[in-house]
């Protein structure tokens, strides 16, 4: 019985952070991507120019500042009394803080530049001969985009996903802010990790931390194996 139970424990927190590397991982490849194709356009006007780079800038954020930061102000805007998280509560809307729809939101912005950077180098090299040969035979933006640009940029794209996803399962700080440790709920396995060191229970921190040191060799062998194919 004990050991089901913590079995339970352990296997909850890591399907908890499976799930939320996969569904954050899937909204960025669908909502990141055409973002990055827009940033690597070539900008016409200055103006345009220097708000790519300001753009730029602002995703790159998460790089340099502490997660816990990130965390805190996202904590306010979510909340009921301030920002998003009041424009909600007027709308009977149910607040995105201490739930898994708020972690997603914490998990995208905090991962976005480990997805957008590849897959921004990515669009950058696609010979300006291939654009203006598919100009010339496909007058839709769209089609251009999925038939021309998407193939041309699927090692970005495949490298953006695997590094935002292992990026997302060992998350910590954003989680904990903006999530809290609800069983089943918000509790991912570093949180989990986190209490159980602090219980003095260093055998099943042990056995957690051993999980996540695993899906990290799994996911360093891809990302390396993925960047060695684009070399070739």
């Amino acid at each position: 019985m004990i050991a089901q139970s913590f079995m339970a424990d352990m296997l909850s927190p890591l399907w908890v952070s499976v799930k939320l590397a996969s569904v954050t991982t899937l909204c960025l490849l669908l909502f990141a991507t055409p973002v990055a194709y827009w940033l690597a356009k070539p900008s016409r006007g200055r103006v345009l120019s220097r708000f790519k780079v300001l753009l730029m800038g602002v995703i790159a954020l998460p790089l340099v500042l502490p997660p816990t930061v990130i965390g805190f102000y996202l904590l306010l805007l979510l909340s009921p009394n301030v920002g998003i998280g009041r424009w909600l509560a007027e709308h009977d809307i149910s607040p995105f803080i201490f739930t898994f729809e708020g972690l997603v939101i914490g998990s995208i912005i905090y991962s976005l530049p480990f997805y957008i950077q590849p897959v921004y180098a990515q669009f950058l090299r696609i010979p300006a001969s291939v654009i203006e040969v598919a100009h010339l035979l496909e007058p839709s933006r769209l089609r251009r985009f999925m038939k021309v640009a998407l193939p041309q940029a699927r090692v970005g794209i495949i490298l953006g996903s695997l590094i935002s996803f292992a990026h997302t399962i060992g998350e910590f700080g954003v989680v904990l802010m903006i999530g809290g440790s609800i069983s089943g709920e918000t509790k991912v396995v570093s949180i989990a990790i986190y209490e159980q060191v602090e219980a003095l229970n260093y055998e099943a921190a042990h056995m957690m931390s051993g999980i996540l040191i695993i899906i990290g060799i799994i996911m360093v062998a891809l990302i390396a194996t993925v960047n060695k194919l684009n070399q070739r």
